[in-house]
């Protein structure tokens, strides 16, 4: 292997996948410097007969990288690493060799890496994600684009798909609805605009979460909403403090199946009395429900919105999370009878998503690849959020006590002593790492403190303790 760099030497003993190998070394070669911004790297095939692999070997390793940012295919020109990254270059090239790890110095914080850092909140299995079959539906969609395909799409989405996520809806969430009742948008940012400019003005008042998502809340005041933060504990909202605080508010938006960021589910006595609420007070729940696909204690319960018997709940969901965020297309099932409403705000408001996606989509659903894909992911995640939680507390178990779980796709890590979330948070970042704290995403009084840490894309035991290492070094 003459031409072989020094960087990919392969350990063919490791417990670590040949795949994950050469992706850990083209990623490390690019943080340290080795290879350049623009530089070429080799074609899947040449490096695979070069060591001596399957060229799918090679070729999952190239997707993931490409997947997170770090290369990019130019065609016939070849793949080469990321122009863009030199942006990001240190402002001085010169390196001191070190002797030893340094936890504000290491190769992941020397190399910003904002599409995948370890512990992203948010980011599915990329690795895992079905590409073969996506490709084969993709170029099947492109062969048989028509001219009237290249119009604008409707405005409320296309119907094929509309009527994929109602069935789906119907089997898996316990969703009574029709095909009309669903709306395609650009993401869970545009289905939150699109409710909000049907239903409700500047200045009403709206329950969220306490602690919650961020978004939310700045999506909401940039509406012009008065926003009401209601607690959250073990059984999630506190409807009580709720109507207690803002009784008449105009609007709650919830998280039932696994509130985020603690990953509570909403107990069914409190999911009556928030629909008791919203029809006293003749309010709207927004139920988002970004990754209720995902339990593992016992099957994914069913959606707030199928006990809804006055037409008060909207369901919002996404493809992000059981797909991959760059798909960018959500949707929002409405009660019938604002149907109407919406279907007039959506001509102005609304953005469905490139019809070409949707019809990938709609046919990934129809031929039954996103059931078996969720199936595949739901007991994947199960694995890694074992393999990450034993890792780490192995690791961090004095300092950090992890919260058990019926489902998500992060951990919620108590924090033990003296430490604060915030301080260690803000040094993980520094060292390459993508913590969130819990106490961040709260506005009331006495906020936890607690690290919030996805463990979907942590595939070994020995990685979990890696980056549990890691984390010691910062406390």
């Amino acid at each position: 292997m003459k031409n072989q760099p020094d960087f990919l030497h392969l350990d063919t003993a490791a417990a670590e996948p040949l795949y994950r190998q050469i992706y850990t070394r083209f990623r490390s070669a690019i943080s340290e410097g080795l290879l350049l911004p623009e530089a070429r790297i080799p074609s899947a095939r040449a490096l695979a007969l070069e060591l001596g692999l399957a060229r799918g070997t090679v070729e999952a390793a190239y997707s993931l990288l490409a997947a997170e940012g770090y290369v990019e295919t130019r065609g016939q020109a070849g793949t080469i690493v990321t122009p863009a990254l030199a942006r990001h270059a240190a402002a001085t090239p010169a390196r001191t060799p070190r002797t030893r790890a340094s936890p504000t110095t290491s190769a992941a914080s020397a190399m910003p890496t904002p599409l995948n850092r370890p512990f992203q909140m948010g980011l599915p299995a990329l690795d895992a994600f079905p590409r073969k079959v996506w490709a084969r539906l993709a170029a099947r969609a492109i062969r048989a684009t028509q001219a009237d395909d290249m119009a604008y799409p409707p405005f409320a989405g296309q119907a094929p798909l509309r009527t994929a996520i109602a069935t789906y809806l119907q089997l898996s969430r316990g969703i009574d609805c029709t095909p009309s009742q669903v709306f395609i948008t650009s993401g869970y940012r545009n289905t939150l605009e699109l409710v909000t400019r049907a239903l409700l003005q500047p200045g009403d008042g709206v329950w969220v979460e306490d602690p919650g998502f961020p978004p939310t809340s700045e999506l909401l005041k940039q509406a012009g909403m008065k926003l009401a933060p209601v607690a959250v504990d073990a059984d999630g909202l506190v409807v009580s403090h709720g109507v207690a605080t803002a009784p008449r508010a105009r609007a709650a938006i919830v998280t039932p199946a696994h509130q985020s960021p603690l990953c509570v589910a909403l107990s069914l006595p409190r999911r009556l009395a928030l629909l008791d609420w919203a029809r006293q007070a003749d309010a709207w729940i927004v139920e988002d429900d970004y990754d209720g696909e995902y339990r593992y204690a016992s099957r994914p319960l069913p959606a707030l919105q199928s006990l809804d018997r006055d037409g008060r709940v909207l369901y919002a969901g996404t493809f992000s999370k059981v797909l991959f965020p760059a798909v960018r297309l959500a949707y929002l099932v409405v009660p019938p009878a604002q149907v109407a409403r919406f279907e007039q705000i959506s001509q102005t408001y609304a953005a469905s998503g490139p019809a070409l996606m949707q019809t990938i989509v709609s046919d990934f659903m129809n031929e039954g690849h996103f059931a078996r894909h969720i199936q595949r992911m739901r007991r994947l995640y199960a694995e890694r959020r074992q393999i990450a939680a034993e890792g780490l507390a192995a690791v961090l178990g004095k300092h950090l006590r992890i919260d058990p779980q019926p489902g998500g796709m992060h951990l919620v890590l108590r924090m033990k002593g003296r430490h604060t979330d915030r301080a260690l948070a803000e040094r993980m970042r520094q060292d390459g790492m993508a913590a969130l704290a819990l106490s961040e995403r709260s506005v009331l009084p006495h906020a936890a403190s607690a690290l919030l840490l996805a463990f979907t894309n942590i595939d070994t035991p020995q990685r979990a303790r890696e980056l549990g290492k890691r984390i010691l070094r910062l406390m």
